[in-house]
């Protein structure tokens, strides 16, 4: 846990508090890129990034019991601008190619690995739009705003989102489990 002495070291530019807060919240925010990018190299350096921005704008944080949330929608804000730069999130899921990729491991118990994994087999738009509203919990009106897209798009591709994750893990768990 962070503490608030270590959050007043960071607040300071000490070294020790920066690697406290380093190695406690990285494996966190480690995940919450893994959500929403899919290549290894731009999950380093958009988690690289986001620590750099939580350590230069630590003095705008002005709740110390909020600090993990502002961690995590300084992560998020990093992520979202790098898929902007790559992903049309105006396209639908039927105007995107679709595969199947069958190393997807088949067992009945599905966690939150496998549900990563599921996740990076539809197209970008869907899932992060489904990351977006169903993980970290924003409204389609903020969706919108973020991906300046309509909420009807936001709604539609999370809609289309969750309909193809429904199709893959019947394909994947509950048919095997039989």
């Amino acid at each position: 846990m962070i503490t608030e002495n270590q959050i007043t070291g960071c607040r300071k530019m000490q070294r020790d508090s920066q690697r406290e807060v380093y190695e406690y919240l990285s494996p966190k925010l480690y995940r919450t890129c893994k959500r929403y990018l899919k290549k290894e190299e731009e999950v380093e350096e958009i988690l690289a990034d986001s620590f750099c921005t939580i350590f230069s704008k630590i003095d705008q944080l002005k709740e110390f019991g909020a600090f993990e949330a502002w961690a995590r929608k300084i992560t998020v804000n990093h992520c979202l601008q790098q898929l902007k730069r790559n992903v049309n999130f105006n396209l639908y899921l039927e105007d995107t190619p679709f595969y199947l990729q069958p190393e997807i491991a088949a067992e009945s118990n599905l966690e939150e690995e496998d549900l990563l994994n599921l996740l990076n087999l539809i197209p970008e738009g869907c899932k992060t739009i489904f990351n977006l509203f169903v993980i970290e919990g924003f409204g389609h009106k903020e969706i919108a705003q973020m991906l300046n897209i309509s909420e009807g798009t936001s709604k539609s591709q999370l809609n289309a989102a969750k309909t193809k994750l429904k199709e893959l893990i019947a394909k994947f768990y509950y048919q095997n489990a039989k």
